[in-house]
């Protein structure tokens, strides 16, 4: 059974919070940040009741979690002062790593902003150099994501991870974290030929570096470049494909991480779809909510059916639709997950239950009737 969470928050008691909320969802690992994505400011790791979170890991046998490294760190820039804080901060942030007993810390390797990609690739391994000349004493590797090539971010390539890692010193404590999403978006298609994508990456890069599989679906077609995404079967890839991705053989012995969404009005309230998600990923659903809620679904399922509605065309016509019609979208710029709550809403068939609770009914009659069946 493969081993799939989410991001979870890491605040007020730290890694108590972060595995009280991984359990809430049904998680088998979580990842976290240990301290704000967007900024330097920190608290002393040792008062982040760690011993208290592991031990409520221990009890829900969540052995391997995951950290991922703040977003302003940029090892790919030119600017000496953006180039030194990233090197200096992402040190910090291995050895907040390390007290934690985490194995991967997940890094967008850098941009390269004014200069090129050979630059780019030549700055970040220079900074992972310096980075883990000083981190010696730690066991923490760092997973260097494939990203989507929006702008100009290194690593939208199999290629580009190789060309660094081949320059890196210490390449022995370099891994993989593989983000669906950004695959997908970067042209990679994980929909149709899976196996020639792994095959493409393990001939590059090498499966023995995978080490963090980023389970997302997307909001926007194959070679996008774009990196934005999307609840499980709401998206251009699909619940089967991610569900193939999720079972790979060759994959699941790897921590398997959500970092979907939510995706509706009352967005301040609500969580996002991480239960439904797990509980479809992990073939749980009976087990984890019940016959009502199945039945639930069955309803859905009834209604679609007499509105001649598919899920997966409902949802790939919805995104072209969006992605085609400019005038359409700003008629109407809703996504598949919000035009499908609304039609339920209209027609008053779950009036007792929240938007959330809705969504997690529909996330799951997005997973197509198989899922159903064999619930």
């Amino acid at each position: 059974m493969p081993k799939i969470g989410s991001h979870v928050s890491f605040s007020d008691k730290g890694l108590l919070n972060a595995a009280e909320e991984a359990v809430s969802y049904g998680s088998s690992t979580f990842m976290i940040y240990t301290g704000a994505p967007q900024n330097t400011r920190r608290k002393p790791i040792e008062e982040q009741y760690v011993e208290e979170g592991k031990a409520v890991m221990d009890k829900h046998a969540m052995n391997e979690i995951v950290v991922h490294a703040p977003y302003i760190i940029n090892l790919g820039s030119y600017k000496d002062d953006t180039y030194e804080l990233a090197v200096r901060f992402l040190q910090e942030e291995i050895r907040r790593t390390d007290y934690l007993g985490v194995k991967n810390i997940v890094l967008h390797p850098g941009a390269y902003t004014d200069k090129d990609t050979d630059y780019g690739i030549a700055r970040i391994a220079e900074g992972l150099n310096e980075v883990l000349a000083g981190v010696k004493d730690t066991d923490v590797n760092i997973a260097l994501e494939t990203m989507a090539g929006k702008g100009t971010e290194i690593g939208r390539s199999f290629e580009e991870l190789a060309e660094i890692m081949e320059q890196v010193e210490f390449n022995n404590k370099l891994t993989v974290c593989l983000d669906t999403c950004h695959v997908h978006d970067a042209g990679y298609d994980i929909v149709n030929d899976l196996d020639g994508v792994l095959r493409h990456f393990d001939r590059t890069v090498g499966l023995e570096k995978l080490a963090v599989i980023h389970l997302n679906d997307s909001k926007n077609p194959r070679g996008a470049a774009k990196d934005r995404h999307a609840p499980l079967g709401s998206g251009w890839i699909g619940f089967e494909a991610m569900n193939n991705v999720a079972n790979h053989e060759s994959l699941q012995h790897l921590p398997m991480i959500l970092e979907t969404p939510w995706i509706g009005k009352e967005d301040k309230t609500q969580r996002p779809m991480y239960e439904a998600e797990i509980a479809l990923l992990s073939g749980n659903l009976s087990g984890r909510f019940g016959g009502d809620f199945l039945e639930g679904v069955e309803r859905i399922a009834h209604l679609m059916n007499k509105r001649d509605i598919h899920h997966r065309d409902f949802v790939v016509k919805t995104w072209e639709l969006l992605k085609n019609d400019a005038k359409a979208k700003k008629a109407d710029g809703r996504e598949p997950l919000e035009r499908l709550y609304d039609m339920l809403h209209e027609e008053q068939l779950f009036a007792d239950l929240s938007e959330e609770q809705i969504n997690q009914r529909l996330i799951v009659w997005l997973a197509g009737s198989d899922v159903l069946k064999k619930a």
